[in-house]
């Protein structure tokens, strides 16, 4: 049976594909898709190891489900074959809508759709497919199912996600700051009135997971390079459109194209299925390919960003903890303009500022820890733990990105 088949995970060793449906979800080209799409977009520039693919973290977020509801049935927690392979399918497919460079080009490539709405898209798209078989799936997914802790597994404050990304990331870029006790937590995982608790006895273990993630926030997930880089990205992308909607030819793949040419949001997705299936077509190499074809491009805003990246000659970014003077900021706007010899039309392309924001818990989103008294209350009223309210608190660092120099004439 091809359910049988093994997948060997470089964290977790050897997995278990554990159903016929879910082996064809993993087999579809939707799904296969996330070969081609890296889960930390432009870390690698940072981190040389941090290649990794959405694939390995959608495979390993299963695994991890797996082992998680494997836990509570041994705490006498009900959990039936068809709510066992349902929440599988839910955080295998939790990610499924993203596109190139993950994070990076959500909101430029497309028009205010996030990877989330695009999720619950593939989703109907796969459960039509399927005959149906992903409508469980999908209400947990939604946060519709009346079980609430099936999505709050799936998505929470301490969700499966968020334990196999940690951990996953950690051992790609080599940070081990960012270790986390994952099989710990895992293990102390209850459920009361359907609603996912921590046992009293985890909560050290909560108290490091919010560490660890705020950690690899600024370290790894916000590092000023890679914001950099991503900025470069946005540009380029805003640049390209701006082209090809002007009538320019610009050369790339078809769905690159597709997406260049129109502007498409969520309600064209929704009125067009044959949108989503161009999405579909959309990865990390569509980019890397129109980069290394614009760079012999006419137009020099276009060949010098796409010149930048492949020669890794990022943008320059300067971090503040107090936001940047409107007169600061415009001094450094036209410091850029005239270091770089560039129209005012164009300095938007090379410089642009803004702010980044890390919080490792939410208040309004609250971790249970169920007490050995049987009370349930919020983890961060626990005691001892007053790092956590804390981490409540959102930082924000904000940020000048510009140019050092054009390249190409």
């Amino acid at each position: 049976m091809k359910s049988h088949k093994i997948i060997n995970d470089p964290v977790y060793g050897f997995i278990t594909i554990p159903s016929e449906l879910i082996f064809a979800i993993i087999d579809h080209p939707y799904f296969q898709r996330l070969r081609r799409i890296k889960q930390l977009g432009l870390t690698d520039y940072v981190y040389p190891g941090a290649l990794h693919t959405r694939f390995h973290h959608a495979i390993g977020a299963m695994h991890l489900m797996s082992v998680t509801l494997d836990h509570l049935r041994n705490k006498g927690i009900e959990i039936d074959d068809v709510e066992y392979e349902a929440a599988l399918i839910a955080i295998l497919l939790h990610d499924i809508g993203h596109g190139p460079f993950s994070h990076a080009l959500e909101f430029s490539l497309l028009s205010d759709v996030s990877h989330e709405s695009l999720s619950k898209l593939f989703m109907i798209a796969l459960n039509k497919q399927f005959g149906s078989q992903l409508d469980l799936a999908l209400r947990i997914f939604n946060g519709y199912y009346e079980r609430s802790f099936f999505h709050q597994l799936v998505s929470s404050q301490l969700d499966i996600d968020r334990l196999d990304y940690l951990q996953r990331d950690c051992f790609f870029t080599g940070v081990s700051e960012g270790t986390i006790g994952a099989d710990r937590i895992i293990k102390m995982m209850h459920v009361k009135d359907d609603n996912l608790v921590i046992e009293e006895k985890g909560i050290y273990s909560i108290e490091n997971f919010l560490s660890a993630r705020r950690l690899m926030y600024w370290q790894v997930y916000l590092h000023k390079t890679t914001v950099s880089a991503e900025k470069m990205l946005i540009s380029l992308i805003d640049r390209a459109k701006y082209l090809q909607q002007s009538g320019f030819d610009l050369p790339g793949t078809d769905a690159l194209r597709f997406f260049l040419t129109n502007t498409i949001g969520l309600e064209d997705f929704e009125r067009d299925t044959e949108i989503l299936n161009q999405f579909a077509e959309l990865d990390d190499y569509d980019i890397w390919g129109g980069l290394k074809l614009w760079r012999k491009e006419g137009d020099y805003v276009l060949k010098n960003i796409a010149d930048m990246f492949l020669t890794r000659n990022l943008f320059k970014i300067t971090l503040s903890n107090d936001p940047f003077s409107s007169s600061e900021l415009l001094r450094l706007r036209q410091e850029t303009q005239k270091d770089l010899s560039v129209p005012a039309a164009d300095v938007a392309y090379f410089f642009s500022s803004g702010c980044i924001s890390n919080h490792a818990y939410t208040a309004t989103k609250t971790i249970y820890v169920l007490t050995k008294t049987g009370e349930v209350i919020d983890v961060a009223k626990a005691a001892d733990l007053p790092n956590i309210t804390a981490m409540s608190k959102i930082v924000k660092k904000y940020y000048a990105c510009r140019a050092k120099d054009l390249t190409l004439h």
